[in-house]
């Protein structure tokens, strides 16, 4: 069952400003050491950081609610599996939010889609309640 949605778009150019202007500082409040060392290894950084800010914004819309309130830049982590997918990593207040979101005997699955065409990096999220799957002993 879909628990929620969300989409953000992000000037590319916005988040490269805010990296010349504050440096260590706007990355280290707004990417975990992984995000940015992936971003940081890309041909253009700029654009993968704007994407990743795009998810979480995305992926805090999808995961709140009418008393939610904002979710901090480092507990939501988007990193990449082999094959290039994007992968949602919660920790702290947006895995406890998840987890009172998601029903009892169900497991949350986030999906996430980032795309960008300069200036722009779009994402959009789906929360997603699953029930959990016991094995047969």
């Amino acid at each position: 069952m879909i628990l929620g949605v969300g989409t953000d778009i992000c000037d590319i150019r916005r988040i490269e400003q805010s990296i010349d202007k504050f440096g260590k500082r706007f990355l280290n409040k707004t990417f975990t050491a992984e995000e940015q060392g992936y971003c940081e290894a890309q041909a253009r950084p700029g654009m993968s950081y704007a994407k990743r800010f795009a998810a979480k914004e995305a992926v805090a819309k999808a995961l709140s609610g009418p008393d939610t309130g904002s979710l901090s830049w480092l507990s939501v982590s988007i990193q990449n599996d082999p094959s290039g997918r994007p992968v949602v990593s919660l920790l702290g207040d947006a895995l406890a939010r998840s987890v009172s979101l998601c029903p009892s005997g169900h497991v949350l699955n986030l999906h996430v889609s980032l795309s960008d065409d300069y200036p722009y990096a779009t994402a959009f999220a789906i929360a997603e309640a699953a029930p959990s799957v016991r094995q047969a002993s």
